[in-house]
């Protein structure tokens, strides 16, 4: 009975975020939703006042930031979702400790299985010790799944062998962990731009190109964490899903800002076809002509989706879920149901929706996710250009506070 509750619930509350989301994007009209558009507006002022106060805790120096002693490069963005992050901290975890560095990267693993609400009421009660940070990776194994674990942190540890992955919502806490237990010498906050309690040496800003502050509001009416002016507090700025060609105004918005930023371009690029849960790896072509089923629950699937159409595939059946969507047994089911009516080739995920398939899970259509890895378009040559000039700079960083916005 509460399993069914829960389910009903959940349910609920999932319809009712694919509606704010279409609310979000304008993709619904009529009296009702422009009541709906005022409350989320109204709950927009008012988080911006939040935000804004939280930072002059900080500029004020009444709320302290800490300094851990070693590097730390902060990949994060303005807005919620949909930026590509998650292949930028792998690809600049790699590069660090290919040359030497003990990284470990810090995540608050969004949408894992916390602490239970009453055995942490019952520890406030008690005063009892904080549980410790969770390890997703030692370096040298996997120690948690997706669901524990979270997606991003997950496929992070997953694809980088010799990284400690640490999750914790407390990143100064587990930023000291991974000092004391790993002997770390470089920390990598993953989306961690708005977490202000850890003193940063770079910031590295990620700005989609294809869809750069929404509708420049801030949350819930719009997609934006911060305002715009924010774009101050990066060292770097990574602009993603780029076509190569120069956008003139979104680069005046961003120099408006921080006129002497350096701006490096950078695509998500599709390299090869994994099967899910299994080893066969298969090249791009193999797309071509193929019918497929489309599945995802990510915060852009659009953009997965072109990489299929580009790649010759004929999208004959195609499911969206809400970013971080825990597939149930009963939706996968259904969906590869309808595959075999259709009698699809194959079917194809995103590779942050592969760590949530069950390892159990059996299908009798190949199944495959899309490996993207990104590739630098212009500012640097490559990404190893990029992580020499951003972590090992000539002269010594002065250790200084990014500036705070006015």
């Amino acid at each position: 009975m509460i399993k069914q509750v829960k389910d009903i619930l959940g349910g609920w509350l999932e319809n009712f975020e694919k509606f704010t989301v279409d609310v979000i994007y304008g993709q619904r009209e009529g009296r009702y939703i422009n009541v709906y558009k005022c409350l989320l507006m109204g709950v927009s002022k008012i988080f911006s006042i939040i935000v804004q106060i939280r930072f002059f805790l900080y500029k004020t120096r009444i709320l302290h930031d800490q300094h851990l002693g070693c590097l730390v490069v902060v990949v994060g963005n303005l807005t919620v979702g949909g930026t590509g992050k998650t292949p930028v901290v792998e690809i600049f975890a790699r590069h660090l400790a290919e040359r030497g560095r003990t990284v470990a990267i810090l995540s608050r693993g969004y949408k894992s299985k916390n602490e239970h609400l009453l055995k942490k009421l019952w520890r406030m009660i008690s005063h009892g010790k904080p549980p410790p940070p969770k390890i997703v990776s030692d370096g040298r194994r996997l120690i948690l799944d997706s669901e524990m674990a979270g997606d991003e942190p997950y496929m992070l540890a997953k694809n980088l062998p010799g990284v400690i992955v640490i999750v914790d919502k407390n990143r100064v806490k587990a930023g000291i962990f991974a000092i004391k237990n790993y002997g770390v010498d470089t920390l990598i906050l993953d989306d961690g731009f708005q977490y202000l309690a850890l003193k940063e040496q770079l910031n590295l800003l990620l700005i989609d190109k294809t869809n750069p502050f929404g509708n420049y509001h801030l949350l819930p009416r719009g997609i934006l964490r911060e305002p715009v002016k924010h774009i101050k507090r990066a060292t770097y700025i990574f602009v993603t899903k780029s076509n190569g060609k120069t956008d003139s105004e979104l680069e005046d918005i961003i120099h408006r800002h921080k006129p002497d930023v350096e701006i490096i371009e950078c695509a998500h690029r599709p390299h090869y076809l994994q099967e899910v849960n299994g080893e066969e790896r298969l090249e791009l072509s193999a797309l071509q002509g193929k019918s497929v089923g489309a599945i995802s629950g990510i915060a852009d699937p659009k953009s997965f989706e072109s990489f299929l159409n580009d790649n010759g595939a004929q999208i004959k059946h195609n499911q969206r879920f809400l970013d971080h969507h825990r597939f149930s047994p009963r939706e996968l089911k259904e969906f590869f149901e309808h595959a075999l009516e259709d009698n699809l080739d194959m079917v194809v995920t995103t590779e942050k929706d592969a760590v949530r398939i069950p390892s159990n899970h059996i299908t009798k259509i190949p199944f495959y996710y899309l490996r993207l890895e990104i590739e630098i378009l212009s500012g640097v040559s490559d990404f190893d250009e990029a992580v020499s000039r951003i972590c090992f700079p000539k002269k010594k960083m002065p250790a200084t506070r990014t500036p705070f916005p006015n």
